[in-house]
C-alpha cells in the first residue's frame, strides 16, 4: 500500500470494537488490518481518522478519545488529535486540508 497511515494498537479486549469505529468513519476507504499476535497494525492510504462518536458507538458512552492513545502502541503517518477526533496523514494532509475547508481543521 503507498502511502500507509494509521495507528498499531496492543493487542486487547477492545482492538475489535475500535477497528469497527474506524471503520465506520473511513466508509469509502480501502483499510488494512493486520494480527501480529501482541499488536494489531491499522492502514489505510494516505488519511485515516477515527471519532470519539464512532468510538462510543462501539465502545460505550463513556468512552473519552484520550483513552485510546493509551492503546496506541505506535502509528505512522502525521498524527493530529483533538477532543472529537484523531486523523493520521501522509505527508502535508494538514496544510492541504486547511486550505480545501478555509482553515477549519
Amino acid at each position: 500500500m503507498n502511502n500507509a497511515v494509521g495507528p498499531v494498537f496492543r493487542m486487547g479486549d477492545e482492538v475489535e470494537l475500535v477497528v469497527a469505529a474506524i471503520e465506520d468513519d473511513n466508509p469509502d476507504t480501502e483499510i488494512e488490518v493486520t494480527d501480529r499476535g501482541a499488536y494489531v497494525r491499522v492502514e489505510a492510504p494516505d488519511r485515516l481518522r477515527v471519532t470519539q462518536e464512532s468510538l462510543r458507538r462501539h465502545l460505550g458512552p463513556t468512552f473519552e478519545i484520550r483513552q485510546l492513545q493509551t492503546m496506541l502502541s505506535a502509528f505512522s503517518g502525521r498524527i493530529s488529535t483533538t477532543s472529537e477526533e484523531i486523523v493520521w496523514e501522509w505527508g502535508a494532509g494538514r496544510r492541504e486540508r486547511l486550505a480545501r475547508t478555509g482553515g477549519e481543521a
